[in-house]
């Protein structure tokens, strides 16, 4: 389909996992957002079984196209991005209209590295998703443009859906980090490391921390953007699409991904559907769309707005530390290795 013929372009991250999959069929679905493009990025482009099933069921007659990532692999990521951005500058797609970060990874205690030394958790996480946001800022859409973060509970140690699991019990883990030292433990998986606990819970602080991460991201870039003279317009938003079944348990011992999660979670989700612990990903995929396309009561387009669904959430008191978001996000320049060039935001560094 010519670039001309459709609205723009929606990407969505982690395409083939339970939300990416029900995002993906509610666009299809949809006659107003099945007018835009799909990129669906999934891991293994010939293996998709979520992502074709949902898009079958939402109708079939939608343009899109899958397209294989690894964000744990930077040069992966600028290999995709780079392809992105001549097909729009081409005009073989239109602009990005959204950008949806869904793509997600748990480790629930297996802890992994990536071939650069970086955490697996964190890599997957956030590293992959900052410089590929970055990379595409030239395709975002720059006057009706968004980024949409799929946030955690994770990312808040004093929110209270956390107490149960107790994963942040332990006063040390309050605070994810301090200097550019503790921010480098995290990457490098030496913070909360398998070796310290080998349980569900030390996956979970390393899942946190990356989120929390994101979240700082939002923040920031809001912040960068608003001051582009080019880049203004665009929105940054964040949402917690809450506990849902997936296969982001994968990894998970047989008391968690099959217990809890096959057989306690769909019962909770039967008996209430609407207002329980447990969230269908076809309720979060909407959420994740009106943050993508929804505006405010007045007409006016939302900015650095966090949701749980589609219910104004602050978010945690360390996600909103300005010296710290700076120097995440200062770090993260150079663990991504981003050069001048790469990206068209004017203040990157």
């Amino acid at each position: 389909m010519a670039a001309a013929s459709v609205k723009g372009t929606i990407l969505v991250t982690g395409a083939n996992g339970a939300l990416g999959s029900a995002i993906a069929e509610r666009i299809a679905e949809q006659p107003e957002l099945a007018a835009y493009h799909g990129l669906y990025v999934v891991r293994d482009a010939a293996h998709a079984p979520a992502l074709a099933s949902a898009l079958v069921r939402g109708g079939g007659a939608h343009a899109h196209d899958v397209v294989a990532l690894d964000l744990t692999r930077p040069d992966d990521v600028r290999r995709v991005a780079k392809g992105i951005n001549v097909r729009v500058a081409a005009g073989e797609i239109p602009p990005l209209r959204a950008l949806v970060l869904n793509a997600g990874f748990q480790d629930f205690g297996r802890q992994s590295w990536t071939a650069d030394g970086f955490d697996t958790t964190f890599a997957a996480n956030y590293l992959g998703h900052w410089l590929l946001t970055l990379l595409l800022l030239q395709s975002l859409d720059r006057e009706v443009g968004r980024i949409v973060v799929i946030g955690s509970q994770g990312h808040d140690p004093n929110d209270p859906r956390n107490a149960r699991g107790k994963a942040f019990e332990n006063p040390k883990y309050k605070t994810f980090i301090s200097d550019a030292v503790s921010f480098e433990a995290i990457a490098k998986g030496e913070w909360s490391p398998a070796t310290e606990d080998a349980s569900f819970r030390g996956g979970f602080r390393r899942y946190g921390a990356a989120k929390l991460f994101l979240v700082m991201m939002q923040h920031e870039l809001q912040a960068r953007l608003d001051a582009d003279t080019a880049l203004h317009r665009i929105c940054v938003l964040g949402v917690d699409p809450g506990t849902m079944i997936s296969g982001l348990q994968r990894l998970a011992s047989w008391v968690i991904r099959v217990l809890i999660f096959k057989i306690i979670y769909p019962i909770l989700l039967y008996l209430n559907p609407h207002n329980g612990p447990v969230r269908p990903p076809s309720r979060s995929a909407s959420d994740v769309l009106e943050a993508a396309f929804g505006v405010g009561e007045g007409g006016e387009l939302p900015k650095d707005r966090y949701f749980d669904g589609r219910a104004p959430l602050q978010t945690s008191e360390e996600s909103r530390d300005l010296a710290k978001r700076k120097l995440v996000w200062e770090e993260t320049v150079k663990l991504a290795g981003l050069k001048e060039g790469e990206t068209v935001l004017e203040n990157w560094q």
